[in-house]
């Protein structure tokens, strides 16, 4: 009974401060009927609450200190007191000995008003407890940092004992690796939610001749995590196509899964591809989650009058709009995000993707099968029967597809689509390579967004230098002036790479009357690209240039991204 009133009493606490009305908590209480969940977790995933509302509502009611666990780097003999199992039991981690009295440990709690809690760990550890706030989310991604690689190599430990014990130690075959093996079940959750926690867009599991390498690519570069006994390899692939729908007797050939995952209370779809290679099978894992895919343009990095100018293409009743670039550099997110502006509900939205990335609510989203010869091409035709009134082609790869594309435009559809070229103005000769005649192009093309993705230097650690004569031209600058610009270095806040977080550089044309003609009389690439800026637009190295001198990114970063 203590316990429910503690429930109760967030609760009351939250209408206390005003962040929640008596209705909201009265259906989340009816929600949490028969789930073992905290009202908090209730409140924050059925969205009546964020988890910061309730820190600082905490904070208030309390006076306790909040903390922030990023960046904190919990001491050697803080690290061993507690259990992870009994820290996620309650939302908890222990993060230092008071300086002045070091019978008192500091506890960042998501609940500093679960006595349960603060008596379990003061019994556990014998010391007094100090409860500070925290997020659900702080804690558990500083128990991953903490604790995660000693949980997956325990499992994998838990694992190799199983299996010695149930064979007797006999040699196994490859194909009957048991994956009921519950520490292989653990290893892999593991792998995925600490690659989560890490903003890790793909996850490497790699065979090599004695080891099984585990590296995640965070922020477009890849780190290595972990690393296995190659014994392993059989069971962690296996897990990965069951959890995938893949066949797992099928080891001699590539294929390719989905599944999707809740971490943290937030789902990720996860595309799985496998691999055959000398020493064994190798798994790469992509992820992406809606709230990543779709998130609001102003995120983008797109400068005011270039905002300017994509608002003024998207307001385009018909026409294509191509956003080009190579594999990774964001053009998905920048697509969806579009079509996440434009989704009304007078709006007929179709999509035909290879796969679809990310499932929104009132947008129609077909996957090509080319197995039962659903193409680019079939879809769209049949999307034209369908009363549509923006279409978004996955990729353009033939002329098929691009002259079914370029009809629907003209017939008075908006038509959005991916092509991987350099740089806006090559996207128009593209299409015309691909057969595309040239008057039609003129007539259909809205405008081209290039774009890639630079990292951007952690805003902690970044470094500033004086600028060398070589950087100073590279940069556009003149060599007698003074010219600061700022180099990564690396702190706990970015896991010492130097860089936290990825950015667009954009190269954004709109095709005007000027472009439009250049365009049917088979103008040259250069003609074309200086027609472009003449009527504003900034070149990828332009705009890459102004982040290496805002301190946005640095110039390495900027010279991987534009080629000039």
């Amino acid at each position: 009974m203590a316990l429910r009133r503690e429930r109760m009493r967030l609760g009351d606490l939250l209408i206390k401060q005003n962040v929640l009305t008596e209705e909201q908590l009265k259906k989340a209480l009816q929600l949490q009927k028969g789930s073992d969940k905290k009202i908090g977790e209730i409140l924050v995933e059925n969205g009546f609450i964020t988890e910061e509302m309730i820190a600082r509502a905490l904070q208030m009611q309390l006076g306790l200190k909040v903390v922030q666990l990023t960046g904190v780097t919990i001491p050697k003999e803080v690290r061993n007191l507690v259990s992870v199992d009994l820290m996620k039991k309650y939302t908890c981690i222990p993060f230092e000995l008071d300086p002045y009295n070091a019978n008192i440990l500091h506890l960042a709690m998501a609940d500093p008003m679960d006595m349960a809690a603060i008596d379990d760990i003061s019994i556990v550890t014998n010391l007094q407890v100090e409860p500070y706030i925290a997020t659900t989310r702080d804690i558990l991604a500083a128990i991953d940092r903490h604790y995660g690689a000693s949980e997956t190599m325990d499992a994998a430990r838990r694992f190799t004992q199983e299996r010695a014990q149930l064979r007797g130690n006999i040699e196994e075959n490859e194909t009957d690796a048991d994956v009921s093996d519950a520490p292989i079940v653990q290893l892999v959750r593991s792998l995925i939610e600490q690659a989560v926690r890490q903003r890790a867009s793909d996850i490497h599991i790699e065979a090599l001749e004695s080891k099984v390498r585990v590296r995640y690519r965070i922020d477009g570069a890849l780190f290595e995590r972990m690393v296995y006994d190659n014994s392993l390899l059989p069971a962690i692939s296996t897990r990965i196509k069951i959890m995938g729908g893949m066949d797992i007797s099928e080891k001699r050939k590539p294929q390719d899964g989905r599944m999707s995952i809740v971490v943290d209370r937030q789902e990720y779809d996860i595309r799985i591809s496998s691999i055959p290679t000398v020493h064994g099978e190798k798994i790469v894992m992509r992820i992406s989650s809606k709230l990543n895919l779709t998130r609001n343009k102003k995120e983008l990095g797109l400068a005011p009058d270039e905002m300017a100018r994509f608002d003024h293409m998207m307001a385009s009743p018909f026409g294509i709009i191509f956003v080009t670039g190579p594999t990774g550099s964001g053009k998905s997110t920048t697509l969806y995000t579009a079509l996440s502006e434009l989704n009304r509900e007078e709006v007929n939205i179709v999509t035909v993707e290879d796969p679809v990335e990310a499932d929104i609510e009132g947008i129609n989203q077909i996957q090509v099968n080319n197995k039962v010869d659903l193409t680019f091409a079939s879809a769209l035709r049949s999307i034209l029967r369908q009363d549509p009134d923006i279409i978004m082609i996955g990729e353009i790869r033939d002329q098929e597809t691009a002259g079914i594309a370029v009809q629907a435009s003209i017939t008075g559809h908006l038509v959005v689509s991916t092509l991987h070229t350099n740089n806006a103005v090559g996207t128009l000769n593209r299409m015309a390579d691909m057969g595309v005649e040239r008057y039609l192009i003129a007539d259909s093309v809205v405008g081209v967004i290039a774009q890639r993705l630079v990292r951007k230097l952690c805003p902690h650690c970044r470094k500033m230098r004086p600028a060398s004569e070589e950087e100073k031209r590279i940069l556009r600058q003149n060599t007698d002036q003074e010219v600061n610009i700022y180099e990564p270095a690396g702190c706990k806040l970015c896991n010492n790479t130097g860089f936290f977080g990825r950015i667009g550089v954009f190269e954004i044309m709109e095709v005007n009357e000027e472009i439009r003609n250049l365009i049917a009389e088979n103008g040259t690439t250069e003609e074309l690209e200086e027609a472009a800026k003449r009527s504003g637009m900034r070149t990828l190295r332009q705009n890459g240039i102004r982040y290496v001198l805002d301190g946005t990114t640095s110039i390495e970063e900027m010279l991987k991204a534009s080629y000039e």
